[in-house]
């Protein structure tokens, strides 16, 4: 044995040394691989096992622990069977004689290197392996080792990782689903017998105020008396080895739950037992008892008694979780569901000790997480299910949950809580949607419940009612675009609008009063204005003034939110019916807006300039964004009165654009501007009055933004601002015939407004061609940007619009678009330049191809063609980064427009479009890791083929019906094959979200143009692809992707399932190295030959997944093998 236990004390020196922080880098290496070649030597177990019965150093345990699992998990087909026998017996024997001294990490190590043997050899040759399990669990000493190694079992057999074959996964399965109800037995017994022993030892106390829980909704919930006075017994006091079994049984029970169906093996039983342990989780006392009692060891045993509450739940939730719920299991919901919501009322209780919030506050955060997942749980899969026994108080609950989720301790539970309204509300909405008939009936069930939610949520997002935790919020930090205060407000917005969807009168009669009051607060202002020697001051300078000020400023814009998402809910066939509502809302806006711009409360002296300062922009900012949100009710307004007396409409817009004016100016802060703007733009486009022009108001704005000396206003505004004056003239009125149009003075007035807006831009024509110095180089590029960006938006806003508009807003902008082509050359080295230039053409051809016509589109085209040379390209691509990529992909998103353009205007523009493809950008970025410019080529290339299939395949109806079969001719075949290579070679590489899009674009050919069926398709490249696709699952590069490889993969076989069968499969397979003959007979035995979609598929995973494991097995096998 000397040199086992020297190999051993060596083996302890170099694990100290590895660990050790003085050891450097260059040293842990040499160590490693020693350590590395020491495991892959024959026979190294004996030495493992010898080191694991003598040694007490972990790291020498865990590294001899790891020998065996790779000698299992990898080389196991190799070891000869008397080595295996010896292996399974000894290391058992280890388990059980050390277990209760090894740490427990090294323990669990020990337990799933023998559940892996399990894995390989049970039943076959490791027959007593799950017996000794159950053994191990019914033996009091090792019940906690029994459970550790079920637990482990369940874990690695049920749902096994890749290395097995497809029939062992299945074999497995099927011997742990037999085991089941055995098991569940015993986990069950454990349970109870440990709950009954502790039960009666415990000392009932006398029936305190508090303890007398049963009654009120009890009774309505638990149908039998006795189930109530069960669940009242008072929670036993278990010691720690009790407590220690009773976490693992519950943490076995959850693993179980997660794959095994719900069946009549889970019986009530053990439902009740774990609902008696998720009751450990609910139970205050516990932890009180801890802190009187003071000793640490009492409160960590508080924690622990909590922990199984935790547990419990978890197991609740995985049964819960479950949508396909079986006939005869649907009564054990029911009971399921009766006793959860017994524990809830527990937590929601009121007494005189505690509110319900300190209440929750005590119980372990984890608990509260796991109870909302449940309530989430059943309100999304089983509401419908259970809502329609007449024995379930639907109504009660949804008071529970009331209770719960307004005393929530964090925002994040409050959050939850809200989503499960939310779901609650939706699935209230499609079900009064399918059942009209009895819509009344339903809404009456719910409607307090529903006010009350609605009033609740309200006060939740005022600082009048809720200042203390609002004000915890953060709105400074920007997550995922909004704030946490945004996003607060927003999830309440979001409930109060399907209550107001679902009960409008009672939530616009909830909601207005709220902010009238705010509202009276903020108009009131007007009399605190003092006019001092700077301008204007707030004279409200008491502390306590300017708080509460500052809170009815906040609360009013939340509400202002409030009322604008609620716009939707008046238009549209309610519009009569709200109508009286509906203006109500609309004059005050309009009120508030002029009156904040009238007295320039955003200019305005106070007292706390930092924080009223901002409150009054805010205000003011969502008066406007709110009286926007009600554009569409103003269009039906118009709509109704334009013939008869539209004085009131008249005069709300004429208000609205007073207060708009004055805000459309540099000096006003950005965030008032851009909502004024935005107004602005919604009046124009959405509502368009034939008057509008025709107000002072707006021909102010005209002067303003034509006039030269002025100062420009930020680039947004700017572009917002000339949206609207632009739609002012190019959008038809509505309600009026062509002919009242006065399309002539509108062209006119619109084509003065675009040569204003573009006067410096168009003389930069002259002189583009000279070399420009650096400083003017950067005048003339500040020039184009503005220009450009202006000019781009008015196109896309009236790109959908109607042909008149487009051929009057082309002819305005006629005189730019060739100075655009124009300046292009002088700046294509200019990466920044050329790219703006190309989003305009880019907008130009979605939006006005036809306006521009052919002969100057061509030109267009051709200047393009021209300028992108292959040494251009390479230069964007290649050294000018995204920029530079981003120029190359905006050029190919305008071929896109050009080649999808039908009938044959273009056509003549597609060879050089393919060779431009093919032969300049392809080769390019062929090679290149990097994902620019690939998506945007690659689907140039399948517009290419998609709308220009005749230029592949000209098959004429005649020649089809002369010869019987459509024998196709095919033309420009060499590029038609240079593009389906192009797409061949994309799968190869590692980049998903190209493959992902690539396989959609020939799937999509293949529908339309059958592509797959194709003569040159099928004889030349078919197996190719079929190839490619099967390579990339067995390499698992893309295992994202599956299940659309696993379909298109059926879908090119199914054009030739004999050739498939017949010549592919065995020659795919005689290609694939790494495995034997043998191996390869049984992959192609296993590959039934299915015709359709599912058991094909199927056939295919399992081709790929046991061609993996017979690759791992041969692998693993000591050199020189020789297998029969």
């Amino acid at each position: 044995m000397a040199s086992e236990e020297a190999s051993l004390r060596a083996l302890e020196s170099l694990m100290t040394e590895f660990f050790h922080n003085c050891t450097t880098n260059e040293r842990k290496r040499e160590i490693e691989e020693l350590l590395n070649n020491f495991a892959q030597q024959i026979g190294a177990w004996r030495f493992c096992l010898y080191f694991l019965s003598s040694t007490r150093n972990d790291y020498v345990m865990m590294y001899s622990l790891t020998v065996f699992e790779n000698l299992i998990n990898k080389m196991w087909l190799g070891v000869p069977s008397q080595d295996k026998m010896e292996i399974r017996s000894c290391l058992p024997k280890l388990l059980l004689a050390h277990h209760k001294t090894l740490p427990y990490f090294i323990r669990n190590k020990l337990c799933k290197v023998i559940v892996d043997i399990g894995r390989q050899d049970w039943p076959m040759f490791y027959h007593d392996f799950f017996t000794n399990i159950l053994q191990l669990i019914q033996s009091p000493v090792t019940t906690p080792l029994g459970l550790i190694m079920l637990k482990t079992t369940s874990e690695e057999l049920a749902c096994p990782r890749e290395d097995l074959s497809v029939a062992r996964k299945e074999e497995l399965r099927k011997l742990l689903l037999d085991q089941v109800q055995t098991v569940l037995g015993l986990l069950t017994g454990i349970l109870e017998s440990i709950w009954d022993k502790h039960s009666v030892t415990a000392a009932t106390p006398p029936p305190s105020p508090t303890s007398g829980e049963s009654g009120d909704l009890l009774s309505s919930l638990l149908q039998s008396p006795s189930a109530a006075k069960l669940l009242n017994q008072p929670i036993p006091i278990l010691d720690t080895d009790s407590e220690y079994i009773c976490s693992l049984a519950l943490e076995c029970l959850a693993h179980l739950f997660s794959w095994i169906p719900l069946s009549t093996s889970i019986t009530p039983s053990l439902l009740t037992t774990i609902f008696h342990f998720a009751r450990f989780g609910c139970d205050t006392r516990v932890r009180k008892m801890s802190s009187v009692n003071g000793s640490s060891q009492n409160s960590v045993l508080g924690q622990e008694r909590g922990r199984l509450g935790v547990l419990a739940m978890s197991c609740i939730n995985e049964l819960m979780s479950k949508n396909c719920v079986p006939m005869e299991f649907e009564e054990y919901l029911l009971r399921m569901f009766q006793q959860t919501f017994y524990l809830l009322q527990k937590i929601t209780k009121e007494n005189n000790a505690h509110t319900v919030k300190s209440r929750l506050e005590e119980l372990d955060e984890s608990y509260i997480e796991k109870f909302t997942d449940f309530l989430r749980l059943f309100v999304s899969v089983h509401l419908r299910r259970i809502e329609s026994y007449s024995q379930f108080p639907v109504v009660e609950f949804l008071a529970l949950l009331f209770k719960y989720t307004f005393h929530q301790p964090t925002h994040e539970g409050y959050f939850s809580c809200l989503d499960i309204w939310t779901l609650f509300l939706d699935y209230l909405t499609s079900k009064i949607k399918s059942r009209l008939a009895d819509k009344e009936a339903v809404l009456n069930r719910y409607e307090d419940a529903l006010v009350l939610l609605l009033t609740e949520v309200l006060n939740r997002i005022q600082f009048r009612y809720n200042q203390a935790q609002l004000e915890e919020l953060d709105d400074e930090t920007l997550d995922d675009d909004q704030t946490e205060w945004q996003r607060y407000l927003r999830q309440s917005l979001e409930v109060v609008a399907k209550v107001m969807e679902l009960l409008p009168t009672h939530a616009f009669s909830t909601l207005f009063p709220v902010l009238q009051d705010n509202l009276e607060v903020y108009l009131g202002l007007q009399q605190f204005v003092v006019t001092s020697g700077t301008g204007h001051r707030l004279n409200i300078t008491a502390e306590n003034d300017c708080r509460r000020l500052h809170c009815s400023l906040r609360d009013l814009s939340s509400l202002l939110q409030a009322v604008g998402r609620l716009a939707e809910y008046f238009i549209g066939d309610v519009f009569a019916a709200r109508f009286n509502d509906a203006l109500t809302v609309v004059e005050r806006l309009v009120k508030v807006t002029l009156y904040g711009s009238q007295i320039k409360l955003y200019n305005i002296e106070t007292a706390v300039p930092s924080v009223l300062k901002p409150d009054l922009i805010d205000v003011h900012a969502q008066s406007l964004a709110a009286l926007q949100a009600y554009a569409h009710w103003l269009a039906q307004f118009y709509s109704e009165v334009h013939r008869q007396n539209p004085e009131q409409f008249i005069s709300l817009v004429s208000t609205a654009l007073e207060a708009i004016t004055p805000l459309i100016s540099s000096k006003v802060q950005e965030k008032l501007l851009l909502s004024a703007c935005h107004l602005l733009v919604s009046l124009a486009t959405t509502v368009r009055p034939v008057f509008l022009i025709s107000i002072p108001a707006v021909q102010k704005v005209f002067n303003r933004i034509t006039d030269t000396s002025a100062q420009r206003l930020p680039d947004k505004a700017q572009v917002l601002v000339c949206r609207a004056l632009s739609n002012v003239l190019l959008l038809p009125w509505p309600n009026l015939p062509e002919s009242e149009q006065q399309w002539a003075v509108r062209s006119t007035n619109h084509a003065s407004l675009i040569s204003a807006l573009t006067r410096e831009y168009r003389q930069l024509k002259s002189n583009a061609i000279l070399p420009q110095r650096k400083v003017q180089l950067e005048d003339t590029k500040v020039i184009i940007h503005q220009t450009l960006s202006v000019l781009e938006d008015i196109v896309e806003s009236i790109s959908g619009e109607s042909t008149k508009s487009r051929q009057i807003c082309y002819q305005s902008l006629q005189e730019s678009v060739q100075v655009s082509l124009a300046l292009f050359p002088a700046f294509i080295h200019q990466s920044d330049v050329t790219d703006e230039m190309l989003s305009f053409f880019l907008t130009l051809f979605q939006g006005l191809r036809v306006q521009m016509g052919v002969p100057f589109t061509e030109q267009i085209i051709q200047t393009f063609l021209n300028m992108f040379t292959r040494e251009q390209l390479a230069e964007s691509i290649l050294h000018e980064g995204s920029t530079g990529c981003r120029v190359v992909e905006k050029f190919l998103k305008i071929l896109q427009v050009v080649v999808q353009e039908p009938g044959q205007v273009f056509k003549p523009f597609l060879p050089s479009v393919i060779s431009l493809c093919m032969e300049q950008v392809y080769p390019i970025i062929a090679e290149r890791s990097s994902p620019d410019v690939k998506a945007e080529l690659f689907e140039l290339l399948f517009r290419v083929l998609h709308h220009n299939w005749r230029y592949f395949f000209k098959s004429s109806v005649l020649a089809s019906v002369q010869r019987g079969v459509a024998e196709e001719q095919m033309e420009n075949e060499a590029q038609f094959s240079a593009i389906m290579q192009a797409f061949g070679q994309s799968f190869l590489q590692p980049d998903i979200h190209l493959f992902k899009q690539n396989l959609f674009y020939l799937e999509t050919l293949n529908t339309k143009q059958k592509l797959y069926h194709k003569k040159i398709f099928r004889t030349t490249m078919l197996f190719q692809f079929v190839n490619v696709l099967l390579q990339v699952l067995v390499h698992k590069s893309h295992d994202l992707l599956q299940e659309e490889i696993g379909i298109a993969t059926y879908n090119m076989a199914s054009v030739d399932f004999d050739g498939f069968y017949s010549a592919f499969l065995p020659e795919f397979l005689a290609s694939c190295d790494g495995v034997d003959s043998n191996q390869k007979n049984v992959l192609g035995r296993n590959f039934k030959m299915d015709r359709d979609l599912p058991s094909f598929t199927q056939n295919v995973h399992r081709l790929v997944n046991d061609l993996r494991y017979y690759r791992l097995c041969n692998d693993s096998l000591p050199p020189g093998t020789v297998k029969l």
